[in-house]
């Protein structure tokens, strides 16, 4: 199972029906599918319940205030199984809720099929939400408490819609108008943050083990992209657009049917809500102005940290043979001049080991050139095993290697060399099951004073190898 790492960035993952129909387990199936269609049904039976109990606009008082609250028993199922498993799970339940109890109230067919998008377009917003902004979603740190309770009220306000189109085709007075709205916003954000909230927080870290342990049932959604960053930013302004209008629309037509006194008790109302209201509101664009900043920083973090791991590659492959990890022949100049200047600076030796694989073509022909690319491996191997931190190796040639002694003079080189011809010797070739033996020939040379370059070093080191090779191969020859 997957290990889920609590520092880890969330990921906003979604059970795929389609993959969960061509991937899933009979069991799988069984239990998901089965159990969401027993959900659907008991949905479709609250939503006709909330109309059979009369659970819309019940007016409560709190604080001296009157204000009108909707329970709708199906958004809380759907709201779970939308942040659970996905918007399509949550959604086509919410849309045969509301259509069942649409047309048992006696709704018109095509009324009642635009009305029933309602709690879906507010189930949209929470998803919209948690795409733009990597969020957990089991509200256990403040922010992602805060982010859940402010998307929460606009979502609440698009599913709210719907009170229009209810309010209409039932022909209610325009007194009835503020209790249908009202209730409808206010029930759905109150049953989001206080009975879903607390569900979803227990609920959410099994769903998210579950899911990471069956990536292959999941539609991966990409957090953070710009289009759910831009959707969620219009979608709160047109949420906050439309509840202002709505509401002071409604309270005034409201006003207009009761006595003056009372009208002015209603507006007075009225206003202290939209005021906390929009308190909450400002909080909200607060807040997310503050997580995009946060979000740009650190992609901004990111992207120069991405730039920088990329610039190290690009500087690995430009100096490092890509077969033995060593060096290659232009890194190996650069090294190679640095160096003779600070010999010559500081008046310390520094020695060359030029060294190749005796009869390498033999190698390529007997056992393929896949067992000699494993010979060039391993004498890289057994160089860096041999040589010092301070020293460096390269790939000079084809089957030409090249170390640098630093501080080292003519008489070390040597020892280094023998070493290093004797390990090599004593290191059989493993490839695809078979074992061969291979030996070196080595070139010494010292820095000279006298010599205006490092190119002479080089030659003086190569004739040295071309003397080993000349006298009988796996041997060290210092050069004259």
């Amino acid at each position: 199972m997957h290990k889920i790492h609590a520092h880890a960035p969330p990921v906003y993952r979604e059970l795929s029906p389609w993959c969960l129909w061509r991937n899933g387990s009979g069991a799988q199936k069984c239990w998901l599918l089965g159990g969401w269609l027993a959900l659907l049904v008991l949905c479709a039976a609250l939503g006709v319940g909330m109309v059979i109990w009369r659970w819309s606009g019940i007016p409560i008082e709190f604080g001296g205030v009157t204000v009108y609250l909707t329970i709708y028993p199906p958004l809380l199922v759907c709201l779970l199984l939308t942040l659970t498993l996905g918007w399509w799970w949550g959604a086509i339940p919410a849309y045969c809720a509301t259509l069942s109890l649409a047309l048992y109230a006696g709704m018109p067919l095509p009324w009642a099929l635009l009305f029933a998008f309602s709690n879906p377009l507010g189930l949209v917003i929470m998803v919209i939400g948690y795409q733009a902004i990597a969020m957990r979603r089991d509200l256990r740190g403040l922010n992602s408490l805060l982010f859940y309770v402010q998307l929460a009220f606009i979502s609440s306000v698009f599913g709210s819609s719907g009170a229009l189109i209810w309010s209409y085709t039932n022909r209610l007075e325009e007194a009835a108008l503020l209790p249908i709205w009202q209730g409808w916003w206010l029930g759905a954000f109150l049953q989001s943050v206080v009975l879903a909230g607390p569900l979803l927080a227990l609920l959410w870290p099994r769903v998210e083990r579950w899911m990471a342990a069956h990536p292959e049932l999941m539609r991966k959604t990409d957090t953070s992209s710009r289009q759910s960053i831009l959707g969620l930013l219009a979608s709160v302004t047109l949420g906050v657009l439309i509840y202002g209008f709505v509401t002071i629309e409604l309270a005034e037509r409201h006003s207009g049917m009761t006595s003056p006194a009372h009208a002015l008790a209603v507006l007075r109302q009225t206003m202290w809500i939209f005021y906390w209201v929009f308190a909450a509101i400002v909080l909200f664009i607060a807040f997310f102005g503050y997580e995009l900043f946060r979000h740009w920083q650190n992609s901004q973090d990111s992207l120069l940290a991405e730039l920088h791991r990329a610039n190290q590659h690009l500087e690995t492959l430009a100096t490092t043979d890509g077969l033995t990890g060593l060096l290659n022949r232009r890194a190996a100049d650069r090294r190679l001049a640095a160096e003779w200047q600070r010999a010559r600076r500081s008046h310390h030796g520094s020695a060359m080991v030029l060294l190749d694989i005796d009869h390498f073509k033999d190698i390529n022909d007997r056992h393929g050139h896949p067992a000699g690319d494993a010979a060039l491996r391993q004498l890289a191997s057994v160089i860096q095993s041999v040589m010092r931190e301070m020293d460096f190796a390269a790939r000079y040639g084809g089957e030409e290697f090249l170390v640098v002694l630093p501080d080292t003079d003519e008489q070390g080189a040597h020892s280094f060399a023998e070493r290093l011809r004797q390990q090599v010797a004593a290191t059989p070739v493993q490839h695809e099951g078979e074992s061969f033996a291979m030996q070196i020939s080595l070139g010494v040379a010292v820095v000279r004073e006298d010599e205006a370059h490092y190119e002479p070093w080089v030659s003086r080191a190569d004739r040295a190898l071309y003397s080993a090779k000349q006298g009988g191969r796996n041997r060290t020859e210092l050069a004259a």
